[in-house]
């Protein structure tokens, strides 16, 4: 006989559940990317799902400058190396079917390759194979906007000098996938995009993924921009070049949803998923660690064009988080330790911005050289912003602090000093420093 529980015992229950609940401070949140916006620091998407529910949603900036369209929670982005975990996923499908091993060497599906008889499976996933990170040959950018063949893409790869021996060291590159890609594709006997949407994005039912191709706009894909006194339109990588590497296009929401679904067993055995994470290294088999205070959490980050990405979860907490980027020099792995801090009512100030006057920046401007460093620095303005661009690299925006004529410029680490009075600045990255003179 079940005895029914008094009134007042329901009531404490209750009050004690809804005590210990997590309970996400929106406002902070929503101040946090308003701030980032207002500063022009970043265009993108956010949100948070826990125990697969979406509880907090939210874009900011457009995904058109041009057109002035606002992006919104169906805003796809390109997510960069995001696209390794899909691939891994695939990857490690075909391993629990029998058609692949961790231990299949390249030479099996791709003799020709520097290495081929040495380098396993395992060795790509974890990015120990020594093959040569195509997208670090200078020669991609006469390329990338263009669609490439297999057979182009392969030609190039193969006549790169391998980077070490195989298992030698982790070191990252992009060739991997790109090759894990081909030989999914092989086994398969299917062509790539559509092994992801049968085995990932219908099994999952995600509505707002796909494998990438040229942007459209009228089905909500954003463009990607750098902002440098205003927002610049950049070039748009052809698909065909990162392939597996880094061709998805998707929501913050779906990515959720993916990794989700990912470690709830509905993609591969938890046995699997057990050895894409991380063990001695931050970086598993097609998958990051990222910690966060007391908390470990799974994912990666991507970065293609002007788009960057993060995506994490929080097996403890059942936690996604997601931020995608079209534009801007803050990092989503800083919104994401924002939202994370922000969720986990961990100490956490809204950044501050200074602001500057359009007048006055004249002393700053003009172009710098360094007898140490083959390199010239131009200093432009743009309004009330200071603009810096190195030789033969895009422009970026420097950004004031509280120290007069301080500027930094935090994505790459970069702080210059000026003095204005004897036409230099100090040039700090790294730990090293370095003294630039303006040109007469």
């Amino acid at each position: 006989m079940i005895k029914k529980i008094p009134a007042f015992l329901l009531l404490a229950l209750t009050l004690s559940s809804a005590v210990n609940a997590q309970t996400l401070n929106k406002p902070k949140l929503d101040s946090l990317l308003g701030v980032l916006a207002a500063n022009n620091k970043t265009m993108g998407s956010l949100a948070i799902s826990k125990d697969g529910k979406l509880i907090y949603q939210k874009s900011i900036g457009y995904s058109s400058v041009e057109a002035k369209t606002p992006a919104d929670a169906h805003t796809k982005y390109r997510v960069g190396s995001i696209s390794k975990m899909f691939t891994g996923v695939i990857v490690f499908q075909l391993i629990e079917e029998g058609k692949l091993s961790l231990d299949a060497t390249l030479d099996k599906f791709y003799p020709q390759m520097p290495n081929a008889a040495k380098i396993t499976v395992a060795q790509m996933l974890s990015h120990h194979s020594g093959l040569f990170n195509f997208t670090n040959d200078p020669g991609v950018v006469a390329y990338m906007t263009s669609p490439q063949t297999h057979e182009q893409m392969l030609a190039r790869m193969i006549a790169q000098k391998p980077a070490f021996e195989p298992g030698a060291k982790y070191q990252y590159s992009n060739t991997n996938f790109v090759m894990l890609s081909y030989i999914i594709e092989k086994i398969t006997g299917k062509p790539y995009p559509e092994v992801i949407k049968q085995r990932i994005i219908a099994k999952v039912g995600l509505k707002d993924t796909h494998y990438g191709g040229k942007i459209t706009a009228a089905d909500n894909e954003a463009q990607s921009y750098n902002f440098a006194g205003s927002w610049k339109l950049l070039p748009e990588t052809d698909m065909t070049v990162p392939s597996g590497s880094g061709a998805m296009v998707s929501t913050p929401a779906d990515l959720d949803e993916f990794i989700e679904a990912l470690f709830a067993g509905k993609l591969i055995s938890k046995a699997s998923l057990e050895q894409m994470k991380p063990t001695t290294e931050n970086y598993g088999m097609a998958m990051h660690k990222t910690p966060f205070k007391d908390k470990t959490g799974y994912g990666h980050g991507g970065a293609i064009d002007g788009f960057l990405s993060s995506l994490e979860y929080f097996p403890e907490d059942k936690l996604a988080i997601s931020y995608t980027k079209n534009g801007g020099n803050y990092s989503p792995e800083e919104v994401v330790a924002g939202a994370l801090s922000i969720y986990f009512n961990k100490p956490y100030t809204i950044p501050t911005f200074v602001t500057l006057k359009a007048e006055g920046l004249e002393k700053y401007t003009g172009v710098y050289a360094s007898p140490t460093l083959p390199i010239k620095i131009t200093v432009t303005k743009d309004g009330n912003t200071l603009i810096a661009q190195v030789t033969g690299q895009r422009a970026f925006t420097l950004d004031a602090t509280s120290t007069p004529d301080k500027f930094i410029f935090e994505p790459a680490g970069v702080v210059m000093e000026f003095k204005p009075a004897d036409g230099q600045f100090t040039l700090k990255q790294g730990g090293g420093e370095f003294v630039f003179t303006k040109e007469k």
